[in-house]
């Protein structure tokens, strides 16, 4: 695991350091945000960001990583903030959340226990594309295609297909979905998956409007399968004596 510090705290990084050297992690402090680019360049498995160190565009800066590196394991460690924002976080890609203070031990158990969830996808260049219906669901590109258009899946996304995809036809419980994907239990009343599932049907009908992919079972969860998109049936105008009454 090679790990990246992005963090201004000396003291906290200073103690992270001794901590991650005595579990044999490697790492690597960032003193300041540097481009997505910059950040795919090192190869990074997994980082620790302050969001307070990004200013006001940590979000859209979380985001945009998240996208971009889609096997990128991301704990945030901040000082305590609202719950909203801690879930806006979350779900926008980050696998963890700790509150400062925090001790640096947990932040490597935090680490490794994300690594672990991971490590199936680092697999993912050897498993095969799910092709169904009009849609290639590619491990190797951690994206969905219905030919040669992309659906921009984000890695949650994608994360979220490639589950349902691989048990098609089964009804997944959205506790067991929100498990597999968010990688802890689902809190009471927690419509995480239901967001995502909506942005992710919005996604696959741009690409390919001729089928629909997930189905809803009320009260339990959803089901994978490529179903013809049904189209809604024409009206024939009511004539009468060969004359046409309306249109």
């Amino acid at each position: 695991m090679q790990v990246g510090i992005l963090d201004t705290d000396s003291g906290f990084v200073h103690v992270l350091v001794k901590r991650l050297e005595a579990a044999g992690v490697q790492h690597r402090v960032i003193a300041s945000p540097r481009s997505h680019d910059a950040l795919v360049a090192l190869r990074l498995s997994a980082m620790i960001v302050d969001p307070a160190v990004l200013g006001p565009a940590a979000w859209s800066y979380l985001e945009g990583l998240c996208a971009c590196m889609p096997n990128l394991g991301l704990v945030v460690c901040t000082a305590p903030v609202a719950v909203a924002q801690r879930v806006r976080g979350l779900r926008l890609g980050a696998d963890d959340w700790l509150t400062k203070p925090c001790h640096p031990e947990e932040v490597v158990a935090r680490l490794e226990a994300v690594g672990r969830r991971r490590s199936p996808w680092d697999q993912r260049g050897e498993q095969a594309p799910v092709e169904v219906g009009g849609l290639s669901v590619r491990p190797d590109r951690f994206q969905a295609y219905a030919g040669d258009a992309s659906a921009n899946l984000t890695r949650r996304e994608f994360e979220l297909i490639q589950l349902l995809a691989g048990r098609e036809g089964q009804v997944l419980p959205r506790e067991e979905i929100y498990e597999r994907v968010w990688g802890y239990s689902m809190a009471h009343g927690d419509r995480s998956v239901d967001v995502f599932v909506r942005k992710l049907r919005q996604k696959l009908a741009k690409v390919s409007p001729g089928w629909r992919y997930i189905h809803t079972h009320f009260g339990i969860g959803y089901r994978f399968a490529a179903e013809p998109a049904v189209a809604a049936p024409a009206v024939e105008p009511e004539r009468q004596g060969g004359v046409l009454l309306s249109a």
